[in-house]
Formats: structure tokens, sequence, C-alpha cells
């Protein structure tokens, strides 16, 4: 009779996103994994058909938790939505770093076809909320992903460590600066 499965396929991709957040991606292997579930490297190989698999799925279970970082921000209501997108986008950054630059700073990690659905969704955002036509709304959330990319980088790079109502008021600025550059109130 074949060894019973004692842990889960989900415990191991939780504590492969676990490794991840402590320390990186460069530090989950298949030899870190099996010694957080304490357990062999079969169980890892049963419950994935390779490495590929297993960092494809750490790559969509991360990408859940950063989505749910946005959902949040926008349910929590402190916020208009569009600004509370972004500032879903740096809470992430500062509060899970390795997990962010893993998402978001990792080379080819955030698939380029997610990133241009996630872009087209922001800009119909504007559109909607704002009455910003298509054009514009393109041009505002570039400048503004850009803008707050380059804060939840740097916040969770340590380089700096702001706390939120700083951040909102920078982010606020920002965006009315852009805003009125777009609409041609700054000549």
């Amino acid at each position: 009779m074949p060894a019973k499965k004692i842990i889960t396929k989900k415990q191991i991709l939780e504590a492969a996103v676990n490794i991840v957040r402590q320390s990186g991606i460069a530090a989950l292997n298949v030899r870190t994994l099996a010694q957080a579930c304490k357990c062999s490297t079969q169980p890892i190989y049963l419950s994935f058909s390779g490495t590929q698999e297993l960092q494809k799925e750490v790559a969509n279970a991360v990408l859940d938790i950063f989505n749910a970082y946005i959902e949040r921000e926008i349910k929590n209501g402190k916020y208009p939505e569009y600004k509370a997108v972004g500032m879903g986008y740096i809470r992430f950054a500062k509060e899970e770093k390795q997990l962010f630059k893993y998402l978001l700073m990792n080379d080819g990690m955030y698939e380029s076809g997610r990133d241009k659905e996630s872009f087209e969704q922001s800009v119909f955002m504007i559109v909607k909320n704002y009455g910003l036509y298509k054009d514009d709304a393109s041009k505002l959330h570039l400048q503004m992903w850009i803008f707050v990319h380059g804060i939840a980088s740097m916040l969770a790079t340590e380089y700096i460590d702001w706390d939120f109502e700083t951040v909102s008021g920078l982010v606020t600025d920002a965006y009315n600066g852009f805003l009125k550059n777009i609409k041609g109130e700054n000549k």
C-alpha cells in the first residue's frame, strides 16, 4: 500500500509564498520548501509537475494577495476609487516588501498581458469617474502609475519610510498637477 500523503498542495504553496515573503524569491527552491514543510522533497514533486508549475502557482498566489490589498483599500472607502487603487499598490509595497519586489520589480515576473489589462481597467475608471477622454485618461494614468510605482519601490527597498498621510498628500498633489497639465490649466 502506498504511503499516505500527509502534506497538501495548498500547504506547500502557502509555505512557498511565506518563503518569498520572508526572504525573497532567491530563497525559494525545492530543498528550502521541503525544510519549511518539514517533509522530504517527494510531496513537493508529487504535488507539482515541476518547478515551473510551482513558480506559476506562487506568482498567482502573490498576485491574489496584491489584488486583495487593492480591493481592501477600495472597500475601505477612505479614498476615491482611483486613488484607492494607487494607495493599495503603495500599501502592498510597504507591508509586503518581498512580495512586491517579486511581483512588480522582478524582470518579466508580471506578465505583460495582465499589466495591459490592469492599465486599461484603470484608464476606464478615470474615463468613467472623472470625465476625461481615453487619450487624456491614458496619459494621466501613465503619469500616476510612474509616480505611485516610484513611491512604492522606494518603500519596498526601504529607501524611504513615509507614513500613509504623507504619501496620500503627495499622491493627491501629483494627481492634481498632472490633471491641470492635461487640461491645459498650467498655461
